[in-house]
């Protein structure tokens, strides 16, 4: 190579090329790495020099060339790739590898208006100084690739307009702690900070996103779901719209129950006019969560809630499939359908379901949610009132067209009403819960709202995390990371903002909290244990109730010492009713594990101090966050070895945590042989968790005549996860390649599951 050869720097100097200096950056970042080979990258990278070439398109090129390295086989190019990635991440956001003092580089954060003014009005330079020999930055070399990419991405402070990007992974963790226990007294709050910034920074704990991309900036809305109800009415319509777009441009995902609306065709002002029924109105939803593209942190979404028993049931089932016209279709929801015990039941008996606009059958929709004997005997007059309008459907034909739905489109998710009300943190009665969320596994009340500032409603937030169970040695670690987790949630509800007041109201008084775990899938190979065969029962009943055991006396601590949250007495746990008091037991035909903890202890403690959250748990799917330590997502397994993660910066290769040690242990998705196992374990999970669970089930064609999945097997399967207490049901996974399901109803249509599963 010609020595002549300028290169140009990122001060826009020229120097001439170092080919020497590339290939040292190569071999540190390869230090300690396992089958990497450094020639292999500068082989691969096929770097065209020409006069005047940028250091930073030469950086890329090479971090691409590691990146595209990453396999089975030699998985540690997914170190490389990410050592590479952050020395050129520092070099972009610093002007060189060694990061500032942190108090210097807040200073200059603030200056600029990317972090929050309130870091120099509650912590001095001394401060600062402290909490800087806190931070170790070389823990930046312990992420993967996609990790590094997702961060850069999403994460980190930057200009996502320029695509500036001012801070590392390391300012991000400690400035999260510092604002999060900034209120906190200042004999105490270092200690915590220490103690919250190693948990995170180590793994253990997994912020959710719009905590890792909000806290420490002015925008100070952190809440991961937000539950939104929406009354029969206009000026509730209109409340609701403007409510969504409040909080999709904040980073939140909404769900939306949208199940009071009346009917098409229904009389109103007196029968002055016809009612243009649910689908105008769902779509004006849709054109409020699409209004905003929350910062290029994650596009809006929602999910709609609406129940089976509704009189346009069979048009609401079909509106996100690819059949039919625009006017009739609204794609850009997903849609949760609302079951209970007398529609399963009515399926088994083959017999018919009943619809009704809700507004014609008064307190049929409030007994839905809030008592299932008062719903059973109101939905048995109302069938029998002939100047009631409604129309018969035979509940086979109605269940599996929702099935159909849920299979050819994926995102037809279920809501057990009365699981979510019987096994639930909330007195049914004070505070019913009548929806969930984006991810179906947040299970709060709200209330309809008639005006955007209306004091009587509540919209339901919850602050979301989770434990990473691969980086948890023992049980009895998770007493100290509760107790992290937990004030650190807590004190974000004080330290947000709130746009509208009845979330405020709601995020203030009942305080809940959803932690849940990631990583499941390599806790599970760790301990040698799979998900179809009844293995990891046991070990999934013992951590899931120290999860709960723990989480709830953390709460109760700070209860004891802050006080209780004040709504407590509209929860089940006021009442000394825990979520071991009030699970399915059909369960125990299959897991006879004892308790381990002292409940007993706990709930006389719980009645005496109450908890300072109303709610603790709620198993997410993590499916971004979990990346950022190098984890399974939440609960579910993994579909390859390798993970193929696409974002706005291309495909992104993450491997299984100690893939080489590891391989024959895990139990990949499609692997399993159905989904029996799996739901088996989630009901286990169930016991304890107090709100609900991300639940997918899994389909793979080929296991089945003709290549077609039977509606028998859908229909038993979601019989089953009924039975065995499940509140929620999320994605419907179909192995790619595969046809849709099977269209034609079995000949013998009372045989529609197996006996056990038909029992509820």
């Amino acid at each position: 190579m010609n020595q002549t050869l300028l290169v140009t720097k990122r001060n826009g100097h020229h120097e001439p090329i170092n080919l020497d200096k590339i290939h040292r950056v190569i071999n540190w970042a390869a230090k300690g790495l396992e089958q990497v080979s450094v020639s292999q990258v500068e082989l691969r990278s096929h770097i065209q020099f020409y006069n005047g070439i940028k250091t930073s398109d030469i950086q890329e090129t090479i971090i691409k060339a590691a990146a595209d390295l990453i396999s089975e086989e030699e998985p540690d190019y997914q170190y490389l790739a990410a050592r590479l990635a952050v020395f050129h991440l520092r070099k972009k956001a610093y002007g060189q590898f060694e990061p500032p003092k942190l108090y210097n580089h807040v200073l200059r954060l603030i200056k600029i208006g990317k972090y929050d003014q309130h870091l120099l009005d509650d912590y001095n330079a001394e401060e600062f100084n402290q909490m800087d020999t806190f931070i170790d930055h070389w823990r930046d070399m312990n992420f993967s690739y996609a990790a590094v990419k997702q961060l850069e991405g999403k994460y980190l402070v930057q200009n996502r307009v320029t695509g500036e990007i001012y801070e590392s992974a390391q300012f991000l963790y400690i400035l999260t702690a510092a604002c999060l226990f900034s209120k906190y007294p200042k004999k105490t709050r270092m200690h915590y900070i220490q103690q919250f910034y190693d948990a995170i920074s180590t793994f253990k704990i997994s912020l959710a996103t719009p905590i890792m991309s909000g806290v420490r900036t002015p925008t100070r809305q952190f809440s991961s779901c937000v539950l939104i109800e929406c009354d029969d009415s206009l000026d509730s319509i209109n409340a609701t719209s403007s409510s969504i777009v409040k909080y999709v441009a904040q980073r939140a995902g909404i769900g939306i129950n949208a199940g009071r609306i009346r009917a098409l065709g229904s009389p109103i002002r007196n029968g002055e006019a016809f009612h243009t029924g649910c689908i105008p109105f769902y779509k004006h939803f849709q054109t409020a969560v699409k209004s905003c593209s929350q910062g290029g942190v994650r596009g809006g979404a929602a999910t709609l809630f609406y129940p089976i028993w509704h009189l346009e049931i069979e048009n609401l089932l079909v509106l996100k499939n690819n059949r039919g016209i625009d006017s009739n279709r609204i794609r850009h929801l997903d849609y949760g359908v609302q079951i209970n015990k007398l529609m399963y039941q009515r399926l088994i008996e083959g017999k018919y379901i009943t619809l009704f606009s809700p507004s014609d059958v008064p307190g049929l929709y409030e007994a839905f949610f809030n008592n299932q004997n008062e719903f059973e005997h109101l939905y048995n007059i109302y069938e029998n009132d002939h100047n009631i309008r409604h129309r018969k459907i035979k509940a086979i034909e109605l269940f599996s067209l929702m099935m159909q739905e849920r299979a050819s489109t994926g995102r037809i998710y279920i809501q057990h009403t009365d699981h979510c009300n019987t096994h639930s943190a909330f007195d049914s009665i004070a505070a019913p819960v009548r929806q969930s969320n984006l991810c179906l596994e947040i299970t709060l009340p709200t209330k309809p709202l008639n005006n955007i500032n209306d004091h009587n409603g509540e919209i339901a937030l919850c602050t979301l995390s989770a434990f990473n169970l691969g980086n948890i040695e023992n049980l009895d670690d998770l007493s100290e990371l509760s107790i992290l987790i937990v004030r650190a949630l807590d004190a974000l509800l004080d330290y947000q903002h709130y746009p509208i007041p009845a979330a405020q109201r709601s995020a203030v008084r009942r305080r809940s909290l959803g932690i849940g775990v990631i990583n499941y899938a390599y806790y599970l190979a760790k301990h040698g244990v799979r998900y179809s065969d009844g293995s990891a029962n046991k070990l999934t009943h013992r951590t899931f109730e120290a999860i709960q055991y723990h989480l709830l006396r953390a709460s109760n601590n700070l209860a004891q010492e802050k006080g209780s949250c004040e709504w407590f007495n509209d929860t089940s746990y006021s009442k000394g009713i825990l979520p071991i008091d009030t699970y399915k037991t059909d369960l125990n035909s299959f897991i006879n594990e004892p308790l381990h903890y002292n409940w007993e202890d706990l709930r006389v403690k719980i009645k005496k101090y109450g908890l300072r959250n109303s709610t603790l748990s709620a198993l997410m799917p993590s499916e971004t966050s979990s990346q950022i330590s190098n984890a399974t997502n939440g609960i579910e397994p993994p579909r390859g070895y390798i993970s193929i993660k696409t974002s706005k910066n291309g495909i992104l290769r993450q491997v299984v945590p100690e893939f080489i040690k590891l391989k024959s242990d895990y139990e990949l998705l499609w692997q399993i042989p159905d989904n029996r196992g799996y739901l088996q374990l989630v009901g286990i999970m169930q016991k304890f968790i107090d709100q609900s669970i991300s639940t997918n089930t899994n389909y793979d064609p080929s296991r089945f005549p003709e290549n077609k999945v039977p509606m028998k097997q859908l229909l038993s399967d979601l019989l089953y996860a009924y039975r065995l207490g499940i509140k929620t049901l999320y994605y419907h996974n179909t192995r790619d390649g595969a046809q849709d399901v099977q269209k034609t109803l079995p000949h013998n249509q009372s045989n529609i599951c197996t006996s056990d599963a038909c029992t509820i």
